[in-house]
């Protein structure tokens, strides 16, 4: 009976396999697999400032959440955010995506899904290059970095439907991550990148209060974001006007 049931599991597999692949080629391009791959030149970029004397001091594990890992993940997010639902706009195909059966939220979930798998590889590869070559770190920057590239992927996908164009939101996007900078330069717990490894004089109890605070608070944001953005592209009348 188990034999049975894990041979009917395997097609189910396997077409969501397919789901994947298809929705990544669709966010990423053909070349989908190269995607995860682009961030490593900012690595190679920040060895060969080291090399030649461009940066006077190696990097320290509290650079690794936001200098090293989280700033390549995140301007790939923002890349693959853009296109999941604006893509279909640009490309005029939105009105195949409403003929999906069950709607067309089925294929920003897969869209969107796609596109965090992707990160999630880029964020290991990263991972490794600076553990390797840069700097040791802990768990807490693997989880802040990944946070501040989730809420900069919803953020694209949610400005690119309202504006109906993928160039549009990665300007507006990119626009906010440039305007957090001084948000992450303070440390402040309202920066997506917050860093709580930077508190070395501050009360453990209260890092771990405001840690709690910071990771939470994103986590709903990145949900409120994306149940704006889907509930925007299931409106067909406002996004195929115009």
């Amino acid at each position: 009976m188990s034999r049975a049931s894990g041979r009917r599991g395997l097609p189910g597999l396997r077409e969501t396999g397919r789901l994947l692949a298809l929705s990544m080629r669709m966010v990423a391009g053909r070349r989908f697999w190269i995607a995860p791959l682009l961030p490593l030149t900012w690595i190679l970029f920040q060895i060969f400032r080291l090399l030649i004397g461009w940066r006077p001091i190696r990097y320290a594990p509290t650079d690794a959440q936001t200098i090293l890992i989280g700033f390549p993940l995140t301007v790939l997010a923002i890349g693959l955010g853009v296109r999941i639902i604006a893509a279909e706009i640009d490309r005029r195909t939105l009105e195949i995506a409403y003929t999906v059966p069950g709607g067309a939220h089925r294929v920003w979930l897969a869209k969107l899904t796609a596109a965090l798998l992707l990160l999630l590889v880029a964020e290991v590869l990263l991972a490794v290059a600076t553990y390797l070559f840069c700097t040791e770190f802990g768990l807490s920057a693997i989880y802040g970095s990944l946070q501040a590239a989730a809420f900069y992927l919803v953020l694209g996908m949610a400005f690119s439907a309202l504006f109906k164009s993928e160039a549009a939101g990665a300007m507006i996007t990119a626009a906010i991550l440039v305007a957090n900078f001084p948000f992450q330069a303070a440390d402040t717990r309202l920066s997506p990148f917050w860093n709580p490894l930077k508190l070395t004089d501050a009360d453990p109890a209260n890092v771990l209060a405001w840690t709690v605070q910071n990771r939470i608070g994103f986590a709903l944001l990145i949900v409120a974001l994306t149940a704006l953005a889907f509930a925007r592209a299931e409106n067909r009348e406002k996004l195929l006007s115009g």
